[in-house]
């Protein structure tokens, strides 16, 4: 069963994240109601914490930048991003740490 924060979309994948910025480092932290949750060292001013977000999904997932794209959340910290060229499974195995 897919987890619930992935969902194929037609030419790639869409991503629920829940954002917490101004981490001690960026990482992935696990599942968290639903939603992919993901520490951004980054602050929440000035688009920083989005575009390290968008960075920090590209680089996890092996794509270049320019596939992802922050499709909501602008200013919340719940966000939906859809990434292009990538497979549901493949991303479930990349960010859960799977085969």
């Amino acid at each position: 069963m897919p987890a619930p924060w992935l969902k194929a979309v037609p030419a790639g994948v869409e991503l629920t994240v829940l954002v917490q910025p101004r981490a001690s480092r960026t990482k992935v932290v696990g599942e968290h109601d639903g939603q992919l949750k993901i520490q951004l060292a980054a602050p929440p001013v000035d688009g920083e914490a989005n575009a390290a977000l968008v960075e920090f999904i590209a680089k996890t997932l092996g794509v270049p930048r320019r596939q992802v794209t922050l499709v909501a959340g602008d200013t919340s910290r719940r966000k939906r991003l859809k990434v292009q060229g990538v497979d549901a499974a493949a991303v479930e195995a990349v960010i859960s740490g799977g085969p």
